[in-house]
């Protein structure tokens, strides 16, 4: 049976060492979170994970959830009181704001939070997850009167959100999206259409789910300029906030999945539903965007939090398993077998894992930190700086993490041998699990194309120019201390392949964007291991000047090993989009 042990030391190591968390005290939220309250939270957020959340996972998973016949869905055995403890617990509103019953503190911990649930238990945290991103929606661009009607209740746990963007026909492309909006004359309007891939779309859990929906009103203009983004309620609440009665939206059916099993993904039927318009006609990308970019960095906290649950249990199970001896003679004579431990591959992939896991983390907390001062900072500089480098960020956050959280996930099964193949072992569900983490809130190959053919060039490049000089301060900064050197010379020459891919990018996507085009992946996947560079950079900075603590040797060996073993694919990827997309796309379409 797999185990989970949040993280918390690790955590703030990162947010009080590494990035030195008392320094945005000045910032609203911040200064209700001093440290030892930050670690209250940490710890209590890791106890719910490990002992409430954990142990419905593999049960969860097999049980599944089931749609009766009247349309209505039951969640796994276990789901409701954990929901119940989750909500009451005011993990929901972590972040959110207090005017509405949320506690206002940094949008940094309640991801943190997410992380750890979703390493114990990723199906159920998708529930409370996506509520918090309709919230965010919600607050931003909400008129006044809907905000007061839904936004403490959902902030409370009584009632979830969704979002509802893909049609059978329409994915990435929303802008081939048939939902209807027809107006009521009252200031509401009836909507009609079909939405498919509905995470947590109905459910046992709350007492109303508030769908925040993609439609077109009609008249309004073809492709993207023309959709609008509409509360739709599954119960129309009355003026006292009490339920009324229910609206023209159903569950269809229950998707059949690879992973994720104990979240209910749903066909959502509306049959002139009545939705109410957040924000302006024809502006509901503006608003959902809001959303889907939280989504996005909570689906890269996804790919940490199963690539770090994958590791605790294979470096478990490779200390206990005893399997051949070490090439260079018995470490344990006096049993009948080594440890797998002793043999070089096996340190490989949980060394591949584990740093990884450590570098992802404080790049997610990097970007995390970002968001809170663009959001916070009463510096407009310092808010247009932030928001340039997280926007920058977030589809290599999430191409990236998600990617080799989903490799790594392999990887921890493949130390268990014939024992992770087998479902007991839960190895097999964090693979399945983790898989998806690649595909929703925008496939990985768009996140590449999105980071290329616009983070790339918006605004000049300012973005880019701001992570590039950033990084090359630290370097100045650093280079005369001598122990710096192994991580310093790694994080230089990853950004040097960085730097050489997107002056090559300059040269010649101009005149052929298909250059751009087949290059973007592996740029992405350079960009995140320049990055997780810089991160392991700054880590080992903190870590040396901790050298004499417990667990710092440690985390330093494990950082040139980054260095050493990882970093230098960013060469294979410089390769890789210079050559450009001739023989990419020579091929003719018939031939495949």
């Amino acid at each position: 049976m797999p185990t989970y042990k949040a993280p918390v030391e690790e955590t703030l190591f990162l947010l009080n060492d590494v990035f030195d968390w008392s320094r945005h005290g000045n910032l609203p939220g911040f200064s209700d979170a001093p440290p030892d309250i930050v670690e209250a939270i940490l710890e209590e957020g890791g106890k719910i994970s490990e002992k409430v959340l954990q142990p419905l996972n593999l049960s969860g998973d097999r049980e599944g959830c089931v749609r009766n016949a009247d349309g209505s869905v039951t969640t796994p055995k276990g789901f409701k009181e954990a929901y119940k403890a989750y909500a009451d617990g005011g993990w929901i509103g972590l972040a959110a704001d207090a005017e509405y019953g949320g506690q206002g503190l940094p949008y940094t911990l309640a991801a943190l939070i997410n992380q750890f649930s979703a390493s114990a238990n990723m199906a159920f945290t998708m529930y409370p997850g996506l509520s918090q991103g309709a919230i965010a929606a919600i607050n931003e661009h909400a008129s006044p009167e809907l905000k007061k009607q839904y936004l403490p209740k959902m902030v409370s746990g009584e009632w979830t959100g969704t979002m509802n963007l893909t049609e059978s026909h329409c994915g990435t492309d929303l802008g081939l999206l048939k939902t209807r909006a027809k107006p009521n004359g009252d200031g509401s309007h009836a909507i009609t259409g079909q939405k498919i891939f509905i995470s947590a779309g109905e459910h046992d859990l709350a007492d109303n789910i508030v769908h925040l929906v993609l439609a077109r009103i009609e008249g309004a203009p073809a492709g993207t300029r023309g959709i609008s983004l509409f509360i739709v309620p599954k119960f129309l609440p009355n003026a006292d906030g009490s339920l009324g009665a229910r609206n023209a939206v159903s569950c269809g059916s229950i998707e059949h999945k690879m992973g994720i099993h104990a979240n209910s993904t749903c066909v959502m039927n509306y049959d002139e539903a009545k939705g109410f318009l957040i924000g302006e006609a024809n502006k509901g990308l503006n608003a959902m965007f809001v959303m889907m970019n939280e989504a996005r960095l909570g689906v890269a906290m996804q790919g940490v939090a199963i690539s770090d649950v994958a590791y605790q249990n294979a470096a478990a199970y490779a200390r206990d398993r005893l399997q051949g001896r070490s090439l260079s003679g018995p470490k344990s004579p006096d049993k009948p077998a080594d440890s797998i431990l002793v043999h070089p591959d096996v340190r490989r992939m949980l060394l591949d894992i584990r740093s990884f896991n450590e570098g992802a983390r404080a790049l997610a907390i990097w970007a995390l930190l970002q968001a809170d001062i663009a959001r916070r900072s009463p510096d407009e500089k310092e808010r247009r700086r932030a928001d340039d480098l997280l926007g920058l960020m977030t589809p290599v956050l999430k191409g990236v993490l998600t990617d080799r959280g989903f490799d790594n996930a392999v990887k921890a099964q493949q130390v268990f041998g014939g024992h992770g193949y087998i479902a007991e072992s839960g190895m097999e569900q964090f693979v399945r699990d983790a898989r998806i983490a690649m595909i929703y809130e925008g496939a990985n190959g768009i996140q590449a194309l999105d980071l290329v053919g616009r983070k790339l060039p918006k605004d000049g490049g300012r973005a880019l120019t701001a992570f590039f000089e950033e990084v090359q301060a630290f370097a100045k900064e650093n280079a005369a201390t001598p122990e710096m050197a192994p991580y310093l010379d790694g994080m230089k020459k990853g950004v040097g392949d960085l730097q050489q891919a997107t002056m090559w990018f300059m040269q010649n996507a101009m005149a052929k964007p298909d250059n751009a085009g087949a290059g973007s992946y592996d740029y992405m996947h350079l960009f995140g291991l320049a990055a997780l560079g810089y991160m392991w950079a700054k880590i080992a900075r903190a870590a040396l000047a901790k050298k004499a603590e417990p667990g710092m040797e440690a985390r330093l060996a494990v950082g040139r090993y980054f260095m050493e073993r990882t970093l230098p694919e960013t060469a294979t990827h410089l390769a890789r989009v210079k050559t450009g997309a001739d023989t990419m796309m020579g091929l003719p379409a018939e031939a495949f």
